[in-house]
């Protein structure tokens, strides 16, 4: 019984207790995130350094408890624990620990931002959870595309690179292959540095047509991405429950808790 009401508090977002809880564990996450980007300042730091350590341990024993308290009433512990918010409700406690070895690391507390997901279950905005998780599937539907995309482009990129390094040669910055190779992709992705630039008519000629390349190579992933969305709404069936928490969407129709994590169902549709 007290395991369920528990489970009812952490996991359930429909029930006073645990639309409270929520709330708390959502300001204190932006609290810790706000003060980890206050605490990288140096002057703030020097002053404030101290206070803001023994406030981020203060929340990161808070979301320890609290991670473990998941683990405890949860149905199914492991798949929690293997599933997307269980590993960034994981991620989002290590690196404080992991400062006692190494302290920069300690920046990477930011990752917990992504446990702000929760806000989208709390405030009924399941809607916009579907259509993130339609877009989730659509990108792991186009991985093997995009992947040999990829591929393709780092073969294009790595021959431009070469000929413009024979083109301009070291005394006009291009000093090794490498770095031309990297000036072919800050070129093709139309970003341009400008820290090394093409002098000869030639290299300048070929930098042009890299450039009209890039406009047309950034259109192909959201081309397939968008053909994946596409054919992927064709195929949806419009009675399939989404779980808020770890966006599963293989459950029964009489499910009421999430078979993969043990969080209470949207019943919206």
């Amino acid at each position: 019984m007290y395991k369920v009401r528990l489970r009812e508090i952490i996991f359930g977002y429909k029930t006073k207790s645990g639309k409270r809880f929520d709330i708390v564990l959502l300001a204190a996450i932006i609290i810790s995130v706000i003060g980890v980007m206050l605490d990288s300042d140096k002057k703030i730091h020097e002053k404030y350094g101290s206070l803001l350590l023994a406030i981020e341990w203060g929340f990161t024993i808070f979301f320890t408890i609290e991670y473990i308290l998941r683990i405890y009433c949860c149905e199914n512990k492991r798949k929690y624990i293997l599933s997307t918010m269980g590993i960034i409700d994981l991620l989002s406690i290590i690196p404080t620990y992991l400062t006692v070895f190494y302290a920069p690391i300690g920046s990477l507390i930011d990752i917990r931002i992504m446990r702000l997901i929760r806000i989208f279950r709390i405030f009924q905005l399941s809607s916009y959870l579907r259509s993130g998780h339609k877009m989730q599937i659509a990108l792991r539907s186009s991985r093997p595309k995009i992947i040999v995309f990829i591929l393709y482009i780092s073969l294009i990129v790595i021959i431009l690179g070469t000929v413009m390094y024979v083109i301009e040669g070291q005394e006009n910055g291009f000093e090794n292959i490498p770095k031309s190779i990297y000036w072919a992709v800050v070129t093709l992705t139309t970003v341009g540095y400008g820290d090394v630039v093409p002098v000869t008519s030639l290299g300048k000629f070929l930098a042009s047509v890299i450039m009209i390349m890039g406009y047309g190579i950034i259109a192909v992933p959201t081309g397939i991405i968008s053909a994946e969305m596409a054919q992927r709404r064709k195929k949806v069936d419009v009675n399939t429950r989404v779980c808020a928490e770890c966006l599963n969407d293989k459950h029964k129709d009489n499910a009421i808790y999430c078979h993969q994590c043990g969080s209470h169902l949207d019943e919206d549709k």
